[in-house]
């Protein structure tokens, strides 16, 4: 008997060296050679941004306390994180079929019998009123032999899944990272615009106090009060609507982190954020490595790769073994022993011949669902090296917008110090002083826009380029 199983193993074996479908190839990119960026940007040199860990680039001790909370806390995150256990253990269950089941059962039975029944016995006839009869088995539950790898693609396309579960993942962490990062940037320029709001808010009702004094004097109109009180009110009434994106913004931070809506801890000042000198891309042909997206859309083929496997071998015989080795007995001592051991060994083989269409549609299907994978990853790939381009090319031009903004805030301030030096010695107009404290004010609150858009474009590239996840 165990000589049987021995050939049963190893014949079962031979046969599953087969397996129907594709085997996976990786489809051709054509990824460029280099990134597009503006024409003036400066050459490349190092390692991708997207190798350093996010706490290299975000060096604000507070936003990396932030990032961290969320790591642990995020929703979404750990919605992903359960998402992986449940693909690890449908992996498990899935791998579980190729191999042979086995069960164990017992059973015992205890009878008497009566001497006065509808047929009266004699004493002498039944001795013994009592009868035992036991029964124990090992049963090989039906096991399919994976002659045409069914079970085998089976396993490939739940392992894949697995895969794309975890790099699914990988992409959470990375989307997390850089909207923690935005939104804390965006908290900071808030500030900011808030501290230049209450700082202008200051200066001009300095201003109209001395317009009041004047025009109590005789020396201003009623006309240059007007003014100095309009612009006091424009000021005055910036300060709630900044006040309410803070709080809000610090309530999108919290959900981000898993925790109530509260207030957020501040760390360095808004102008004083650091970022990497250089943020080089990197070759492009490292971002299908890299990025989780393009490997999850990767491990998304490969499942319907297999997939198509499981298809196509529905249209083989299906061979499936089962069996059980075991006792009989009246007395429970002899139950394994002589002629009381019973087993079977029952082989089953099954083949299609009519499914009115049925397992040709499902190959169709597979097929189907294939082609739309590999649009997808290449879809994947091509939107990959926009957000690239798209992150460079921001980069560069808020980098030169700044500069030539904080040249023109620069002369806006002088212009409104020597206007205003004018406007007392009585040589030029109040308007003119007041225009250029408007023109001020709004070009200080336009370089903080600025100065945010170049803070993000770092984040949105070291997005892009898939980093954050490491």
């Amino acid at each position: 008997m165990r000589h049987s199983w021995i050939g049963i193993t190893v014949a079962a074996g031979l046969l599953s060296s087969c397996t129907v479908g594709p085997k996976y190839v990786r489809p051709t990119v054509q990824a460029p050679a280099a990134f597009r960026v503006p024409e003036n940007s400066p050459p490349s040199r190092g390692t991708s941004l997207a190798e350093l860990k996010w706490f290299e680039v975000f060096k604000d001790e507070e936003l990396q306390g932030l990032i961290r909370t969320a790591l642990e806390q995020n929703y979404d995150l750990r919605d992903a994180v359960a998402r992986v256990e449940e693909a690890r253990a449908n992996l498990g269950i899935t791998r579980s079929e190729q191999l042979p089941q086995f069960s164990a059962g017992g059973a015992l039975e205890v009878t008497r019998f009566s001497r006065d029944g509808q047929t009266p016995l004699p004493a002498s006839f039944v001795p013994s009123q009592n009868r035992n009869w036991g029964q124990a088995t090992l049963n090989l539950l039906s096991f399919e032999v994976d002659i045409w790898g069914r079970l085998r693609r089976s396993t490939e396309a739940a392992r894949a899944n697995l895969l794309n579960a975890d790099e699914n993942r990988k992409a959470v962490v990375t989307t997390l990272v850089s909207n923690v990062a935005t939104d804390y940037f965006t908290l900071l320029q808030l500030d900011y615009e808030l501290d230049i709001s209450k700082s202008t808010l200051d200066t001009r009702r300095e201003s109209l106090r001395l317009v009041q004094e004047r025009q109590g004097g005789g020396v201003a109109t009623l006309l240059d009060l007007r003014q100095a009180e309009q612009l006091v009110s424009s000021a005055a009434q910036t300060i709630p609507t900044l006040q309410q994106q803070m709080e809000q913004t610090e309530n999108q931070i919290s959900l981000l982190l898993g925790k109530n809506p509260d207030a957020v801890a501040r760390g360095r000042k808004f102008m004083e954020q650091e970022m990497p000198p250089d943020v080089p891309a990197g070759l492009p042909s490292a971002l299908l490595e890299r990025r989780p997206d393009i490997r999850a859309a990767e491990q998304a083929l490969i499942a319907a790769n297999a997939n198509i496997g499981v298809a196509k071998a529905a249209y083989y015989p299906q061979v499936s073994l089962s069996g059980l080795l075991g006792g009989q007995s009246t007395q429970l001592a002899s139950l394994f022993s002589g002629p009381h051991s019973t087993w079977s060994f029952i082989p089953e083989v099954s083949q299609p011949i009519f499914s009115a269409g049925r397992l040709k549609s499902n190959v169709r299907l597979a097929e189907a669902e294939h082609d739309s994978a590999l649009v997808q990853y290449e879809r994947t790939i091509q939107t990959a090296f926009t957000e690239v381009s798209d992150a460079l090319i921001a980069h560069q031009r808020t980098h030169e917008s700044r500069l030539e903004q904080e040249k023109l805030v620069a002369a806006l301030q002088d212009r409104k110090r020597l206007a205003y030096v004018r406007y007392g010695g009585g040589v030029d107009t109040q308007l003119n002083a007041l225009d250029a404290d408007r023109d001020l004010f709004q070009a200080e609150l336009t370089l903080a826009e600025i100065r945010l858009s170049e803070l993000v474009s770092v984040v949105q590239l070291y997005k892009a380029l898939g980093g954050g996840w490491q």
